[in-house]
């Protein structure tokens, strides 16, 4: 478990310089911005924020932009340097997710996006969440759902690492892709209630330009009609008050 967090870690501080560059750009921009936008229509504004995996801050930003304030943690020093250094925030901090390092009752929201499948503890990592959360505060969380597309990622992934490929997310290392009954039964268990599970993006950031612009036209029907073929797996849940 531990060697799995700490090759997650090796591989995010490798690629932390050139990170922001994959959501840069058109087709980056647009991948995270309907992901980004999936999580924060789950999310109360102008609160109190912890972003979990925040890596150099970008959903932080945009949280930010509609007022209140926002702390980030991540596994990587790496990435938390650049978030302080280009991105400007200052409240990021390097940790893991299995213990947060905050008072009961600290926020009034907890987001994550793209890193839940490092966790090595779901279980942990919810009561912990639902432990820093005020009263009547939200999760939201995207993550990658198991699919035909990701259960093929594993071997792509170790082929990527043997020929050092150097691309954001793609190394030797563990990954969980969750069903949608996997997720919710996890936040039952931690006490969430008002729990939502929905499936987003069939157009991935790793295509071609025209392959990204094909997927992408055809991403409302299959998220709507055929969720299974999305990539990316979004659950949300309230803290009672």
């Amino acid at each position: 478990m531990k060697e799995n967090l700490e090759k997650v870690q090796e591989h995010y501080d490798h690629v932390a310089e050139v990170y922001d560059s994959r959501y840069g750009g058109d087709v980056g921009e647009r991948y995270h911005g309907h992901i980004r936008e999936e999580v924060m229509c789950c999310l109360p504004k102008g609160g109190d924020l912890l972003d979990i995996g925040c890596g150099t801050g970008l959903f932080m930003n945009y949280y930010l932009s509609y007022g209140g304030r926002a702390v980030g943690l991540d596994l990587s020093p790496a990435m938390v340097r650049e978030g302080r250094s280009r991105n400007k925030l200052d409240h990021l901090i390097t940790g893991t997710a299995d213990y947060l390092p905050f008072r009961d009752d600290s926020f009034d929201a907890v987001s994550s996006i793209l890193a839940f499948s490092y966790v090595q503890d779901p279980a942990k990592v919810l009561d912990e969440v639902y432990r820093v959360l005020r009263p009547g505060g939200r999760v939201a969380i995207c993550t990658l759902g198991h699919n035909l597309f990701t259960a093929a990622l594993p071997a792509v992934y170790k082929i990527g690492e043997k020929v050092h490929w150097g691309r954001v997310g793609v190394g030797d290392f563990d990954e969980h892709y969750y069903t949608d009954e996997e997720i919710r039964e996890l936040f039952v268990s931690a006490g969430f209630v008002k729990i939502e599970t929905h499936r987003c993006s069939f157009a991935h950031v790793n295509l071609s330009k025209p392959l990204f612009n094909a997927a992408q036209r055809f991403e409302p029907f299959v998220e709507h009609r055929v969720p299974y073929l999305a990539f990316n797996l979004c659950a949300s849940g309230k803290k009672e008050e």
